[in-house]
């Protein structure tokens, strides 16, 4: 055991040693200017004490949200890892990036865009990134740079944990998957700081403390998890028996009122039985409090360093995620736990803290909203909104839909969401069409968009739709 421990301190210093940058000789700090403090978080949905969620513990991720605006409708761009980051972190919708894939890279496409971070590194913020901000393939490219961006960063961070080296310990109910596109999980030995998101905490922790006195500061923080395999220490499965997780009632509901490009699991569950489901959903559940953890380990960084009272924090997934609900797993459709995303943003001084908006907003708005909070310009090519105003008046008037589009073999789905509807049309605007409501229908069972008393909503939709984003037309 002692040589065990002596193993993984020497991983842990080597990953430290490897990614060091330059962090020490900076400036002294302008206080005028705010902080940024960005937390992305992989494949999370909306599972969460602070949405409401009777089982999920997060106390940290609460604790954010009673001190900031938790946005109770906030929608991802693409519910796949690249397209979506690509998108928040250029401010270009996913049709004017042309990033659909997980391999393509913005550079190749737009290469002269000036990304959320590179706008704040040019206008004097030191810029930092541990972790999953940009696309990389997880669990394959964990501790590499994977398709990272060099212009938005000083210095970047790669941790490599013990879960990568554990990968032959898991159980996988999808062995004809790829492993980062897997039902698979392992309750892990060891502690917290030994897994790959615990030392992205402990990188964070480092860089905050380095850098409290110097320029202001924009730090990118990344959890890889819940993204399968869903790996954390055994306490946190401990706090989930299999027996007290109810599956979804809808899973997979009446499947004759969709086409077949609203599914991306099939067969329906990929096959697993109930006890099955259970499991793995135990395993993502971990996986949300292991890291609703290491996020608690960088706020109360945060405060005893005395920097919370000039940081803006935002809190956010990259896309929902699925748990079987219409027999679906992971993210990939246009149904409302594939498109639906967490977002909490606690600005201090702002005068909406400690409540939640009702309003749709857009994973493209955190671009504008941090310019906008900083006393930055915000880019022409930027294509969302700012908050601001919703974080002084959660409540205000606000009609701006939110847009999430997927692609598939024979073309692109988009989808409109607004506060009470959603309507959803697939191959490129020609093909079936989906119409949902949220007041009556928030599970998505009955499809309305072949009801004739539901015409009139249906075509104001599609022109909406069409409006802000013409190729959702079939032109």
């Amino acid at each position: 055991m002692i040589k065990q421990i002596l193993l993984w301190g020497t991983a842990l210093a080597g990953a430290v040693l490897i990614s060091a940058g330059p962090t020490e000789d900076l400036p002294r700090r302008n206080a005028s200017k705010p902080n940024v403090l960005v937390i992305a978080v992989d494949d999370l949905n909306n599972h969460l004490g602070t949405y409401g969620d009777p089982l999920v513990k997060s106390p940290n991720i609460d604790r954010l949200a009673r001190r900031g605006v938790r946005f109770e409708r906030a929608y991802c761009q693409f519910p796949l890892c690249s397209p979506s980051r690509t998108s928040l972190l250029t401010g270009l919708r996913p049709d004017s990036a042309r990033v659909y894939d997980l391999k393509t890279h913005f550079r190749t496409t737009v290469p002269n865009v000036v990304t959320l971070p590179q706008h704040f590194k040019n206008n004097g913020y030191f810029t930092a990134r541990v972790g999953k901000l940009y696309h990389y393939g997880v669990p394959g490219e964990i501790g590499t740079n994977g398709l990272d961006d060099a212009p938005s960063w000083h210095t970047v961070r790669n941790p490599k944990g013990r879960d990568k080296a554990e990968e032959h310990l898991l159980t996988n109910y999808t062995p004809q998957r790829g492993l980062g596109s897997s039902l698979s999980f392992l309750a892990a030995e060891g502690t917290d700081e030994e897994q790959t998101d615990g030392m992205v905490a402990t990188e964070a922790i480092r860089l905050l403390e380095q850098n409290k006195a110097g320029d202001p500061f924009f730090l990118a923080v990344g959890f890889y998890r819940p993204h399968c395999p869903y790996i954390a220490p055994k306490k946190y499965f401990d706090m989930y028996p299999p027996e007290k997780i109810v599956l979804p009632a809808h899973s997979p509901g009446d499947t004759s009122q969709y086409s077949r490009e609203a599914y991306f699991t099939y067969p329906f569950n990929w096959g697993l039985n109930d006890d099955q489901r259970r499991r793995t959903i135990q395993a993502y559940y971990a996986s949300i409090t292991f890291m609703d953890a290491q996020v608690g380990r960088v706020l109360n960084a945060l405060d005893r360093l005395g920097l919370a009272e000039n940081t803006i924090v935002v809190f956010w997934s990259d896309h929902g995620y699925l748990l079987s609900e219409h027999g679906q797993w992971m993210k990939q459709s246009l149904f409302e736990e594939s498109a639906r995303v967490p977002m909490i943003v606690a600005a201090p001084g702002a005068r909406g803290n400690g409540s939640a908006s009702p309003r749709t907003v857009e994973l493209l708005d955190i671009y504008p909203t941090l310019t906008d909070w900083c006393g930055l310009s915000t880019p022409a090519h930027v294509a969302g909104n700012s908050l601001v105003p919703l974080l002084n008046k959660p409540r205000q008037t606000w009609d701006h839909p939110a847009i999430t589009q997927v692609m598939r073999s024979n073309g692109m789905g988009r989808s409109i969401r607004t506060e009470r509807w959603r309507y959803t049309v697939w191959k490129d605007g020609t093909g079936a069409e989906e119409l949902y409501d949220h007041q009556k229908d928030p599970y998505e069972l009955k499809n309305l968009a072949r009801d004739t008393r539901y015409a009139k909503q249906k075509e104001e939709l599609r022109a909406r739709l069409t409006n802000l984003n013409p190729k959702a037309a079939g032109q």
